[in-house]
């Protein structure tokens, strides 16, 4: 329980209390800002909502430029997606040939695992370049 003027733990870390604080500090020192201060603080955020107002720029030519350098990513995706496609392919073999030098039983499962897998990438390597159009 907190008597008063003291806080709990919950409270100390609450952003609201934080501010509170740092207001109470300033009025109980007597804080006061004087006159080039107050200019100073003014022309900084005029400055800020100015700058950020010139960096706007027109919606649809940010999306257009996103959109070309999206399309001109994604023939070299797809060729990495087929080169992850061999090497998951390549070590899929040599795991299958391991278990079946080794005699064991479930060889077709873990074949048609790794056989999927590599389809699986070289499907949606197709589909992506199908589906936009590259």
């Amino acid at each position: 329980m907190c008597r008063a003027g003291e806080t709990s733990a919950a409270d100390r870390h609450n952003g609201a209390f934080f501010i509170y604080s740092l207001i109470k500090m300033c009025v109980m020192k007597s804080v006061r800002v004087t006159k080039k201060q107050q200019l100073s603080f003014t022309a900084t955020i005029i400055s800020l909502l100015i700058s950020i107002y010139v960096k706007a720029q027109d919606g649809n030519a940010g999306i257009n430029e996103a959109n070309t350098k999206v399309r001109s990513y994604f023939a070299s995706g797809t060729n990495l997606m087929y080169a992850v496609g061999a090497i998951v392919g390549l070590i899929g073999a040599i795991k299958v040939y391991q278990k079946w030098n080794s005699g064991d039983h479930d060889t077709g499962k873990v074949a048609a695992a790794w056989f999927g897998s590599c389809v699986f990438l070289v499907i949606v390597a197709t589909v992506i370049r199908s589906f936009f159009g590259v």
